[in-house]
């Protein structure tokens, strides 16, 4: 036995009939708390999984066939354990009172008024969430932070519970190190899993209780036991350097541009390099999501909070760059195109922030987007995954004479003076681009965004090419 005791918690035999071993509960049915609870379900049945949520219509998404996120190998695996063990509900009362773990993965956006505004993460759900937890909770219950939160933050939680209930809980921090598009295959072979809590005998048994649900099948080594701190910490840090990768070699790209280095090349050269790796270095029109630009402008809140400007300032640096990244791009565009767009037909290739998933935040294809539109532009829009409805939100809902959303490339890029691509979609490899080119109105352009194009290809066919991180080489049309 683990401390404080887990056999009755972590049996590997199938429950009988409705019991169960232990009884989970997690609020917030997004990006976060949705698959990571199917995952939990599918390789611990023996345990009640209950995922609730304010939104009606994103669980009824959730217990349909049209569920309210994309991730490859998701809906296989919701359906093979929704109605056995693994259950979506707006009855959070009575799935807080049951459980012996709630996880708590509510939005924790940027504040957008008041002291930190732009910066600092916006609590109010994880707060009242705590409160809630406490007023309805009968007996003592192990809470999870599973958002992202900023350094202390379950020291909040804690005294928020404490204040408001008589039964003692027990807070964790258990950071997601999730990448939509894999979150699946993230989940189920992770590189770590990270579970960090007080260090008294008392939280000690309460890391091991939530620790030994993971190892059902993640290798002992790679679970990792942490102070509350650290593994709040450890999130905030993980991202902020995975985009710090990102935003260096997005300047390098802008290097390459200007004296016919490749950014390509440059990049495996660095990255055969086992001190540095190849991942996270490719460049692009910038990165998007929903945690980095949001984990780094908390972290750099924090640091200022703290009393450490420079350190502020150098990771705010990342944010910047990814900013002028987007600009350079969309301006690259119009000048590109004899110094004005107005009135031209742009379609944009992609709308996601990345590929294999329907998320637009932060997307840079937004940012592109309204400079383009300010210019007086008119857009035609496809992206496989991403609703018409999110893209009229995420533009603000703007006039048809304006931006036209199609379902289909070919019709999207017909009629076009350029294209832009902004996802990394497979499908856009496969395009004819030939019978793109013999619609559009010449001189025609592709702008490629992330580099996934052949493009002496598209010069052969007569396109003129621009790409991130690679000069600039003029059209060579076909002969007739």
């Amino acid at each position: 036995l683990s401390p404080g005791g887990t056999a009755a918690l972590c049996e590997s035999e199938p429950a009988a009939m409705s019991e169960f071993s232990c009884k989970i509960c997690c609020l917030g049915a997004g990006y976060v708390g949705g698959p990571t609870m199917t995952v939990i379900a599918k390789m611990c049945p023996d345990i009640k999984v209950t995922v609730v949520d304010l939104s009606e219509r994103r669980i009824a998404a959730w217990n349909s066939n049209n569920l309210p996120i994309y991730e490859p190998g998701l809906q296989d695996i919701v359906e093979a354990a929704r109605g056995k063990n693994l259950f979506f509900s707006t009855d959070i009362d009575a799935a807080v009172k049951e459980a012996d773990i709630i996880f708590v993965s509510v939005n924790t956006p940027t504040k957008k008024a008041g002291i930190g505004a732009g910066q600092a993460a916006d609590l109010q759900y994880w707060e009242l969430a705590g409160r809630h937890i406490a007023a309805i909770s009968t007996g003592p219950k192990i809470i999870v932070e599973k958002s992202t939160v900023p350094v202390k933050t379950a020291a909040a939680m804690a005294r928020v519970l404490e204040s408001n209930s008589t039964h003692k809980f027990q807070v964790l921090s258990n950071p997601e190190f999730l990448a939509e598009g894999t979150a699946i295959d993230d989940l189920l072979k992770p590189d770590r899993v990270l579970v960090g809590g007080e260090q008294t005998p008392e939280g000690i048994a309460a890391i091991e209780k939530l620790a030994d649900i993971y190892r059902r099948w993640v290798p002992n080594d790679k679970v990792l036991t942490t102070n509350l701190w650290s593994a709040e910490l450890s999130k905030l840090t993980a991202n902020a350097f995975l985009a710090q990768r990102i935003s260096s070699i997005n300047s390098i790209s802008a290097l390459c541009e200007v004296t016919g280095a490749d950014v390509d090349e440059v990049a495996h050269a660095i990255g055969v390099d086992s001190r540095i790796g190849p991942k996270f270095l490719r460049a692009s029109v910038g990165f998007g999501g929903s945690c980095f630009q949001k984990d780094i402008l908390n972290l750099v809140y924090l640091c200022r909070s703290f009393g450490l400007p420079e350190v502020a300032a150098y990771w705010e640096q990342v944010i910047t760059m990814n900013n002028w990244q987007k600009q350079r791009f969309a301006e690259k565009m119009v000048a590109s195109m004899f110094n004005t767009v107005s009135g031209k037909k742009i379609a944009i290739l992609g709308f996601a922030f990345k590929k294999d998933t329907g998320d637009t935040r932060e997307t840079a294809a937004i940012h592109v987007c309204e400079v383009l539109l300010r210019e007086g532009a008119k857009l035609s829009i496809y992206d496989p995954k991403v609703t018409v409805e999110q893209m009229n939100y995420d533009l603000g809902s703007p006039s048809s004479e304006k931006v036209i959303m199609e379902h289909d490339p070919y019709i999207a890029c017909a009629g076009t003076h350029a294209i832009a691509l902004l996802t990394e979609w497979d499908e856009f490899k496969t395009l004819d681009w030939k019978r793109i080119y013999d619609s559009m109105v010449k001189p025609c352009f592709v702008f490629d965004g992330r580099n996934i194009l052949d493009h002496g290809k598209l010069r052969d066919v007569g396109f003129n090419v621009f790409a991130i991180g690679k000069s600039v080489k003029p059209a060579e049309p076909l002969e007739e």
